[in-house]
């Protein structure tokens, strides 16, 4: 619990972790390096350099004028010589990239007495401007006499082969990875409806949880194959009876036939609606890509033909979207037949964008209590006292099978109050 502040700033794509995972380690272990190495070598060693040539110089410069030790200078491999003070330099010299050299100047100013000036103007050479008796001297001498030589090789060469090796790591893992991100591309197909073939490989884990997958998704699909070959015989089973109980009624009197034809409608009313329930999508056809546009104002243009008081009050965004177009005709219908059964008029709104459809239906009738909107897309479930009971009859699976319609395509079935209307807006939401 202490970390999870920590979640809000991780990368959510598994490959982005996984890099993570190998980069974050490479990383630290470079640093810790780099700064041992700084601390332990590169500066104690450039120290010592220094100290060394120091003490050089100041013998060098200590016999300076003695005939005695005129070979000094030249076996110190030192180049000396008087300068004015005019010569003198107004400041240090360094490049801001030579971290050695911050070292060399503070050990040389440690161990010259007089030193006045550190010139480090190249890799090669080094000039001392140094004070004695009354006397300024100009001291040079090579680069390599205070700080090794080429010192970054050892970081190039830990920042190289660390990168190399990071990148054979990732792309091992991104092999090893691969099956998991396909798994779960399938899965999410399945779950919108969509029959994508898959064989498991990767890992032993892997291929698990793929032949799980494949076992459950059989399953399902045998499950789904099964009903509907019960409700069609069920259908069959209960048409034929209903249809003898009609032409048994056509021969009755109409005072004792009307009461029991109406009867008879409503019980073929509530078993057409029970098997569109149950047979789902089943026979609604394989998703494709749509034009949502089209296929919303194709629903308007019918409904308008066949009296219904509904326009399509926005249409926004273009391209098409995969969808089963039978289905989601099916479950748009729904809405409509809810909005005019419990209102007087019926608006609707399609908008596109790069990442979601949004199809929207709006009503002027009662609309539903908040608390209640979600029980009112269960099956069989009728808000009688929210929504107008004598302005038309129904089973309560409207809702009930555009949320599942929804659901199929991946999406959801929002339910709110229209802004425009003053009834109830649903909402058919699905990500593309």
């Amino acid at each position: 619990m202490m970390f999870h502040w920590l979640k809000h700033y991780m990368p959510r794509g598994i490959y982005a972790r996984g890099l993570l995972i190998l980069a974050l380690p490479v990383v630290t272990l470079l640093l810790v390096v780099s700064v041992v190495f700084i601390q332990r070598h590169f500066e104690d060693v450039s120290a010592q350099m220094s100290r060394d040539i120091a003490r050089g110089i100041n013998v060098a410069l200590s016999v300076q004028g003695d005939p005695a030790a005129e070979g000094v200078t030249e076996g110190l491999s030192l180049r000396l010589a008087r300068v004015e003070d005019s010569d003198l330099p107004l400041s240090d010299q360094r490049r801001f990239y030579d971290f050695s050299g911050i070292v060399v100047m503070r050990t040389l100013y440690r161990s010259i007495p007089g030193l006045k000036s550190v010139q480090l103007p190249n890799d090669n050479d080094v000039v001392l401007y140094v004070q004695r008796a009354g006397q300024l001297f100009a001291v040079a001498f090579d680069r390599r006499r205070a700080s090794p030589s080429n010192p970054h090789q050892l970081l190039v060469n830990m920042a190289f082969f660390g990168g190399l090796m990071t990148f054979i790591s990732y792309v091992y893992l991104r092999n090893q990875l691969r099956p998991i991100t396909r798994l779960a591309e399938v899965a999410e197909a399945f779950g919108k409806g969509r029959h994508e073939p898959y064989r498991p490989s990767g890992a032993v884990e892997v291929r698990a949880a793929g032949n799980a997958f494949l076992d459950m998704r059989a399953r399902i699909e045998r499950q789904i194959e099964q009903r509907t070959m019960m409700l069609s015989g069920v259908s069959h089973d209960l048409r034929t009876p209903l249809t003898r109980m009609k032409l048994s009624l056509a021969m009755l009197d109409d005072a004792e036939r009307e009461p029991m034809e109406r009867d008879v409608e409503d019980m073929q009313r509530l078993l057409d609606a029970f098997l569109d329930f149950a047979r789902g999508n089943a026979e609604s056809g394989a998703a494709e890509p749509t034009d949502a546009q089209a296929l919303v104002a194709q629903i308007v243009q019918d409904a308008q033909r066949g009296g219904t008081d509904v326009t399509l009050a926005q249409s926004q965004g273009e391209g098409v979207v995969t969808l089963r177009p039978t289905a989601m005709r099916r479950a748009v219908e729904n809405l409509i037949g809810n909005a005019v059964r419990y209102g007087t008029r019926c608006e609707i709104s399609v908008v596109l964008t790069e990442t979601s459809l949004r199809i929207r239906v709006e009503d002027d009738g009662p609309g539903i209590d908040p608390e209640r909107r979600e029980e009112a897309m269960r099956p069989f479930v009728r808000l009688d006292s929210s929504r107008n009971q004598d302005a038309g009859s129904g089973v309560g699976l409207g809702l009930a099978i555009a949320a599942d319609i929804a659901r199929v395509h991946g999406g959801v079935l929002r339910l709110g109050q229209s802004d425009r209307l003053g009834g109830l807006s649903a909402d058919i939401v699905i990500a593309r």
